[in-house]
């Protein structure tokens, strides 16, 4: 079996259990196995550590499947963690009243680069790192054994799969698919989902308890929902009694999609303003119209792909928050999300803090988000926790 041999100063890090094990922490390569094969992890005086996919034009050259070298990467082991995965999901998620929910986090899970989620009686899956792609179908075979869905679908369209030399690629993998879209049901609600067009694996189920906290504060509020998708928060203030939803949203599709939704739960669009257009750019007009709102909803896309990215979109991040805090009226809350990795919570606290000071008013942060339940994250690998929020009344 091919094998990896770690430098002395990376001993620490296998010792730590962290599922990564970077270009730099390789001393020696073994067996020349090819992109994603399963290799025997060495530490520096030659003791098994357990065993991890290779990838050998990746940074990160090996993801770590187990740290028992004993082991044996096959079937019986994807199957042990599928339904270890699915068994937590089993306990937090009330399937009475949602049917849209994540069931593999990828290393959070103990499966590297492996993403499902489940919609209803579909699974899509995003495959991101070799080691999972050289899998894939021992995976895809047990997915479909467990959970008998209708379809499974592939959306690994990411660029991210170019660095383990792998092509973005999506498609059907087995059964079939409706139509057009997937319905499915969140905290009872009801949601139209396009899995072959729409961003991710096709809605955000990271936020869905944040989407339900929007109850809290939305009765009798004006709302202005920025990078609004298909109008998940608009459905939730809706449903808790706001006065108006005003939604902004670059993609048409997206807004259609949203109007849908919106009418599904049963609401009537007389009380519901879209605007197709750049949110920088309306939030602007609307500080220039001296237009103001109650309740602002900031849950933009990640501005930082990569770490050389930080400084502009630490940038963004304040021009964005500042222009939200200028528009709200006094007594107003700002709901203010990053899903950037690389914005760490501490960086991300203090971005928000830098536009309060500029914004000239007085803000405290009442609730500190993150992602829902079943996008758990394992303490070995703080990676995993990408999404931060925080709730803020702004006086």
């Amino acid at each position: 079996m091919a094998s990896v041999t770690l430098k002395k100063s990376a001993d620490s890090f296998i010792k730590r259990k962290h599922p990564w094990i970077f270009s730099g922490a390789v001393e020696k390569v073994e067996g020349n196995p090819s992109n994603g094969q399963t290799v025997q992890i060495f530490t520096s005086d030659k003791k098994p550590a357990g065993n991890g996919s290779f990838s050998p034009s990746s940074q990160i050259r090996v993801r770590v499947w187990s740290f028992d070298p004993e082991e044996k990467i096959g079937v019986d082991f994807f199957k042990r963690k599928i339904s270890l995965a699915s068994s937590l999901r089993e306990k937090i998620i009330d399937t009475s009243k949602t049917n849209a929910y994540r069931i593999i986090n990828a290393e959070s899970d103990g499966l590297p680069g492996l993403i499902v989620d489940r919609y209803s009686d579909i699974l899509v899956c995003q495959f991101l790192s070799a080691g999972a792609e050289f899998n894939k179908n021992i995976i895809i075979d047990i997915l479909d054994d467990v959970f008998n869905p209708t379809g499974i679908y592939e959306r690994s369209d990411v660029e991210v799969r170019t660095k383990e030399s792998l092509q973005p690629v999506q498609g059907l993998l087995k059964g079939t698919l409706p139509k057009d879209f997937v319905e499915v049901r969140e905290n009872g609600f009801r949601f139209l989902v396009d899995l072959i067009n729409g961003h991710k694996t096709g809605f955000y189920l990271d936020q869905r308890n944040n989407r339900k906290l929007i109850s809290e504060f939305a009765k009798r509020k004006s709302v202005l929902n920025c990078f609004s998708y298909t109008g998940g928060f608009s459905v939730y203030a809706l449903a808790s009694g706001a006065e108006r939803v005003t939604q902004i949203e670059s993609s048409l599709s997206a807004l259609e999609i949203a109007n849908k939704n919106i009418e599904l739960n049963g609401f009537d669009l007389s009380s519901v303003e879209n605007i197709n257009d750049d949110v920088f750019k309306v939030l602007r007009k609307f500080r220039d119209e001296r237009r103001t709102f109650d309740l602002i909803i900031l849950d933009p896309p990640k501005f930082a792909e990569s770490a050389s990215q930080i400084q502009q979109a630490s940038r963004g991040y304040k021009d964005i928050n500042l222009l939200a805090m200028k528009l709200l009226n006094p007594g107003g809350i700002l709901f203010t999300f990053s899903c950037s990795g690389h914005i760490s919570q501490e960086l991300f606290q203090k971005i928000i803090a830098g536009a309060a000071l500029d914004s000239e008013r007085e803000v405290k942060i009442i609730k500190q988000l993150t992602q829902a339940a079943d996008h758990p994250v394992a303490l070995n690998f703080s990676e995993g926790l990408y999404l931060k929020g925080l709730v803020c009344l702004v006086d």
